[in-house]
């Protein structure tokens, strides 16, 4: 990685949080979810919307995750995303969430 690339990564601000809250995201053009993310008392609640409808909504409930939350906020149809949760795709295209060690705190950076 060249030095550009280190200095653009290192603006990121990267945070694990939880999902608190996943709901059917019905205005979407492509099938995603509406999640509310606590990153804990210091940053706190953001919203945000995923096409992560792999995953069965239910199961998202308590899940941590790994999520950017610096880059601004984006209207997306009738919600304001405060945050960009981060995944892999797999081979056959569904969305992997990032999950974070199970002793990590909600706020904690990622680096």
């Amino acid at each position: 990685m060249n030095s550009e690339n280190v200095g653009l990564f290192s603006k990121l601000d990267i945070r694990v949080g939880k999902i608190v809250k996943a709901e059917v995201f019905e205005e979407a053009i492509k099938p995603a979810y509406i999640l509310t993310i606590d990153f804990g008392e210091e940053i706190g609640l953001k919203k945000t919307s995923a096409q992560i409808t792999n995953y069965d909504l239910n199961s998202l409930t308590d899940k941590k995750c790994i999520a950017v939350i610096n880059l601004g906020e984006k209207q997306i149809g009738p919600i304001m995303s405060q945050c960009l949760v981060l995944g892999s795709i797999s081979s056959n295209g569904d969305v992997l969430l990032l999950s974070p060690e199970e002793d990590s705190e909600l706020g904690d950076r990622v680096s």
